[in-house]
């Protein structure tokens, strides 16, 4: 069977099992701990995939991975995923969880870069400014790049308005060439 159906199926099933506990914003964010651990760690794979280690390790071990304190749903998820050796796609059910979550609850991810640091008051009208456009939540990051030397970078979405000095720069010195 393919991974992409198998972590789908696995993933929209802990979604249904948390909403019915209203647990699914703490999985949401175990989930989110979950994935970025497989990103920041990448022994972590190859070590869930090890034959040699016993299940209660790999438990865990995965349980560690998703934060403090996990949810008891999160643990028996765990508990059924290696029951049917299925942990090999762990990663991959993290990451459709966080998807089917956000489509869900109508979340959008956006991203704000500046050459500069902007106060906490630009930053919020900006994520009013796309939650208004989505009518729904944003999860909002914003991010100093020195290089776009003025200006910003708002992307959401399929969206990305490119107003910093560079890109103008760019434009000016592409109309001279010509």
């Amino acid at each position: 069977m393919d991974l992409g159906v198998i972590s789908v199926r696995y993933a929209r099933a802990l979604l249904k099992s948390a909403m019915e506990q209203k647990l699914d914003e703490q999985v949401y964010r175990e989930m989110q701990t979950l994935s970025a651990s497989y990103l920041q760690v990448p022994d972590l794979r190859f070590t869930i995939d090890n034959p040699m280690l016993s299940k209660d390790k790999k438990q865990l071990l995965l349980e560690t991975a998703c934060g403090q304190h996990p949810s008891a749903l999160t643990g028996r998820f765990i508990t059924l995923v290696l029951k049917e050796g299925r942990e090999s796609a762990l990663q991959f059910m993290a990451a459709s969880y966080i998807t089917l979550y956000r489509k869900q609850k109508n979340i959008t991810r956006g991203k704000l870069t500046t050459a500069v640091a902007v106060s906490p008051m630009t930053e919020e009208k900006m994520k009013q400014m796309v939650e208004r456009k989505t009518q729904g939540t944003v999860e909002f990051n914003t991010e100093v790049n020195p290089d776009i030397i003025g200006g910003f970078i708002l992307e959401y979405d399929t969206y990305r308005m490119d107003a910093s000095v560079k890109t103008k720069l760019n434009a000016i010195l592409t109309a001279l060439k010509k």
